[in-house]
């Protein structure tokens, strides 16, 4: 399926807030309707909010008429702060804009109207690249996974939070086209339900066996052995190896530690950033107390009642069993290994 697409001058999401009631799809023509899809999670995962940020910047550069180098440069680099004060945990939001606005920077010579074209090619290779390290990331991971193997996944890491294909899902997706014969337990990922409506919803499509739980369950499962692994995706992986994904996804990694299963975290390489030294330094999204005191706009909690809503937990390296990129599965110690990743 396709998350976005660019057509006739602006960008086509799917809106990922109707699934999978209702398929629909919004037509960003501006880089602040790009900004706003974001923010309000029409797009998200990290990869796909990266992706759609950088057809944002190239739409920011298009709208732009001045015909003076310096003057576009300052514009797209307000439209670059603009899209990066979306959301700040998810680090492939501020790659993609730094790997657009490195393509600006660095132009030398010519006309502004070549440049506008040249941001625009890099927007749609940054997110054809995108497919491609799914798919390898599939490939890398399919090869952990056991035949008849009965999967956890937390949240959606699956083509819609990706240009497509998935990373957790494609790990899944890949296993699935091998003959595996696999089984999937999705979590529904409170507060909004990612994994319920999203994740359920496409390997449904796929007609990859899926088994709906709550969140709560998990533990359960473990303990009577309805459970041989997990996988999840990962919005920011630091240099240790700590992850940050959406929360409750360190719970599904301490259980699964207390149970002997391995815990799998599927990203690209473009999500791991080797500036951060530890989790510690993650920024963590707080988001709006209504996401939590309502399910589908009705109310479920006593109107005033105290809200936390953090978007994003950090899980501990000591509790991931390998990270499953599109270079290759890295192994402890991640610290070492993550830097060979970069270094080979």
């Amino acid at each position: 399926m396709k998350t976005m697409e660019w057509r006739d001058g602006g960008l086509v999401l799917i809106d990922q807030t109707r699934l999978p009631l209702e398929i629909t799809y919004v037509n960003c023509r501006t880089a602040g309707e790009v900004a706003d899809a974001i923010k309000t999670m029409k797009v998200r995962g990290a990869p796909a909010i990266g992706a759609a940020a950088a057809y944002g910047l190239a739409m920011g550069g298009l709208k732009c008429e001045s015909p003076d180098k310096e003057s576009f440069l300052r514009h797209i680099r307000e439209v670059s702060h603009m899209l990066g004060s979306t959301r700040p945990t998810a680090v492939n939001l501020f790659w993609a804009l730094g790997r657009m606005m490195g393509v600006a920077e660095n132009y030398g010579p010519g006309e502004v109207a070549n440049l506008k074209e040249l941001l625009l090619q890099e927007a749609h290779k940054i997110l054809s690249e995108d497919i491609e390290m799914n798919k390898n990331i599939g490939k890398f991971g399919e090869q952990l996974i056991p035949s008849g193997a009965k999967i956890l996944t937390h949240c959606n890491a699956g083509a819609l939070a990706t240009a497509g294909y998935g990373t957790a899902l494609g790990v899944i997706r890949a296993a699935h086209d091998s003959g595996k014969a696999i089984e999937v337990f999705a979590d529904e990922t409170r507060p909004l339900l990612q994994g319920a409506r999203l994740t359920a919803w496409e390997l449904m499509q796929d007609n990859i066996p899926v088994t709906l739980i709550t969140d709560n369950m998990a533990g359960y499962l473990m303990s009577r052995g309805l459970i041989d692994l997990a996988v999840v995706g990962a919005d920011r992986i630091t240099g240790n190896g700590d992850v940050a994904n959406k929360i409750g996804t360190y719970s599904v990694a301490v259980l699964c530690k207390e149970h002997n299963i391995p815990f799998y975290v599927a990203a690209p390489a473009s999500t791991i950033d080797m500036n951060l030294s530890s989790g510690d330094e993650i920024v963590i999204e707080e988001r709006e107390a209504v996401e939590v005191t309502t399910v589908f706009g009705q109310e479920v909690a006593p109107r005033g009642v105290k809200v936390l809503n953090p978007a994003f937990d950090v899980t501990p390296n000591r509790l991931i069993t390998a990270i499953i990129t599109d270079r290759g599965i890295v192994r402890p110690p991640y610290k070492d290994n993550l830097s060979k990743l970069f270094s080979s």
